[in-house]
């Protein structure tokens, strides 16, 4: 069973990332002039906040556009509409020095950690990347900092010679988390870090990433799949369905009080380590399949497999997503007031 340390109470006290209406949409060509067909409606109107030294878990099925939120916020790839602050600063406004420098501070660590490293380079030149671009330290210094970061993820000096292809998937995706901390940032965004590991080896690289919280005072956007792991390292925690955001609380809020129907059928399908001691729960198994992001369901997206849906309204207008309380964000008519 996954042993995984307690996760640290931290106070955060202001907004380091606000996204407002965050919208990016993939072009769809066809014919001998390539002219635009339709779009993949990846990311439709996100909004959300992530305080300093905070984790926001960002959950939901594959295709729901977790992935697509983490790389347009740092602009890896080009945003359709809405906007990105961090720091108070626009960043889809910013350019050159400026885009540069901002981006010291916002990192990611990928989610396949062999894709990610240059097979042909060895893995401390990999790490020391990123002071070569920001023309940081002399040569020395940055191979001893290569050398420093090694030792913060429990790996030795010697494996700084070394190539990806010597290592295991859990030392490989502990030499990503070590390079994106290479810039001193505030920011990192974990991009499902543990999906494809161990589950012993995904307790180690979770309690590196608390670890490393607690110390330097990180702030995570945490992209994943296992709501258990979510539970675990999440201050904070954000559902997705289809391109929208559907709920959003404190992780004991969102666990025992889940509002919203999609957000109540994940929780149904956590595992119970000893059902025999916690009792059982309803399975609440889902109908149909996942709408195409090409075509999305007119209304709320999730009404096609709600088994609370209202005819004539679910299907008919989008509900908001507002605050319930406490900062429980749900975008879902059953809470409506005039809901009838």
């Amino acid at each position: 069973m996954m042993q995984v340390q307690e996760q640290t109470v931290y106070t955060p006290n202001e907004d380091l990332l606000v996204v407002k209406n965050l919208v990016k949409y993939f072009p769809i060509r066809s014919g001998l002039l390539q002219r635009v067909k339709a779009h993949v409606k990846a990311v439709d109107g996100v909004s959300f906040t992530i305080k300093k030294g905070e984790t926001l878990g960002l959950v939901g099925e594959s295709g729901c556009g977790k992935t697509t939120v983490g790389r347009t916020v740092l602009r890896l790839i080009p945003h359709t509409n809405g906007n990105v602050y961090f720091e108070g600063k626009d960043v889809f406004a910013l350019r050159g020095s400026e885009l540069k420098d901002i981006r010291k501070d916002m990192q990611i660590v990928f989610q396949d950690p062999y894709s990610s490293l240059d097979p042909r380079v060895p893995v401390g030149e990999s790490i020391m990347e990123g002071l070569i671009v920001h023309r940081i330290g002399s040569p020395a210094e940055r191979w001893e900092r290569a050398i420093q970061l090694l030792r913060q993820v429990n790996m030795e000096d010697f494996h700084a010679k070394r190539y990806p292809h010597e290592f295991s998937g859990g030392q490989r995706q502990r030499i990503g988390i070590a390079r994106a901390l290479a810039l001193d940032p505030k920011f990192i965004v974990a991009d499902e870090p543990v999906s494809a590991l161990d589950v012993s080896v995904q307790a180690q690289v979770l309690n590196i990433l608390m670890d490393l919280q607690q110390e330097f005072g990180l702030t995570y956007l945490f992209i994943a799949h296992n709501l258990s792991v979510v539970e675990h390292i999440s201050t904070r925690v954000a559902v997705m369905y289809l391109g929208k955001m559907v709920e959003l609380a404190s992780r004991k809020e969102i666990f025992e009080n889940p509002q919203h129907p999609y957000t109540q059928a994940l929780m149904s399908a956590i595992p119970i380590p000893n059902p025999k001691v916690a009792g059982t729960r309803e399975r609440i198994i889902l109908k149909g399949d996942v709408p195409s992001p090409i075509n999305p369901p007119r209304g709320c997206h999730f009404h096609p497999r709600c088994r609370y849906a209202m005819k004539g309204r679910c299907d008919v207008d989008e509900p908001s997503f507002q605050d319930y309380g406490d900062g429980h964000f749900v975008a879902c008519w059953l809470l409506e007031k005039d809901a009838s």
